[in-house]
């Protein structure tokens, strides 16, 4: 609320007029609105990043937890050179995995680290929270003619037993495109993207990619795929800013809102 004097006002100089800052939010939701409408107009295609926009992954079954476990893992095969000091407390599976991948991508070490952490994911996706709004958004893009697709770094049997549970596999069909044991093809790297324009007949112009990542939004900009970032906080916000993303949203919601306002896809 703003307060303003008014010198010349009929009932004195001191006289405040209070105005509200809503007319001016009211303003910017709309604009944002509008901008969120143009990216959407003419997606035919969307490609999910899955540990964020879709699902909380790790939300009960701990990163932390998962981390650890693959470091007691490999140093139970024996190397502990293959990780740094940093690497071997990092509170993130994915570091683990591609350290290795960088150090000894030819060893049986990648491929037996690598369904570790697909099994640790499996369980995770049975306990993993829904992004708010994801649910909905998913089914209404799916309603008004969008084709879907996840494009991840996680195992993509983990986000399919995950979608499942969700009642959510047939908004996806097939398309599930994650890890393999390739780990130089992860994101930054945009091979899962292709993978699925190619599988679905896409052009990477009629597409969208949702992630919230700056890996996510530099595998978008390789594919040519336009990208919307979403961002759980102000520092996701920033990061995601910093790498280059042009749209980001707090919250799906607003997306959700402009699927329902009927325009058709694309």
């Amino acid at each position: 609320m703003v307060r303003r004097p008014l010198g010349n006002h009929l009932l004195g100089p001191d006289t405040l007029l209070v105005t509200s800052d809503a007319t001016s939010a009211a303003t910017s939701d709309a604009s944002e609105i509008e901008k969120l409408r143009e990216l959407i107009a003419s997606v035919r295609f969307v490609l999910w990043d899955f540990d964020g926009p879709i699902c909380r992954l790790f939300a009960r079954h701990r990163a932390e937890r998962v981390a650890a476990d693959l470091v007691g893992w490999l140093e139970r095969q024996g190397p502990r050179e293959l990780l740094t000091d940093a690497e071997r407390v990092s509170p993130d599976p994915q570091v683990v995995l591609r350290a290795v991948g960088r150090r000894s991508p030819d060893s049986g070490l990648v491929a037996g680290l690598e369904e570790q952490l697909t099994q640790q994911e499996l369980r995770a996706a049975a306990s993993a929270l829904p992004t708010a709004y994801a649910d909905p958004l998913i089914r209404t893009w799916t309603a008004v003619g969008a084709r879907l697709a996840v494009t991840t770094d996680n195992s993509p049997q983990a986000a399919g037993a995950y979608l499942e549970a969700r009642g959510l596999t047939r908004c996806f069909a097939t398309h599930l495109y994650g890890r393999t044991r390739q780990l130089d093809h992860l994101k930054p790297h945009p091979q899962c993207l292709i993978r699925a324009l190619d599988a679905m007949g896409a052009t990477a112009s009629t597409a969208l990619m949702i992630g919230d990542s700056g890996s996510d939004v530099a595998a978008a900009r390789e594919a040519g795929v336009p990208f919307l970032g979403y961002a759980c906080a102000e520092s996701r916000e920033e990061r995601l800013r910093a790498a280059g993303a042009e749209h980001v949203v707090r919250s799906l919601e607003p997306l959700l809102r402009v699927l329902r306002s009927g325009r058709p896809v694309g």
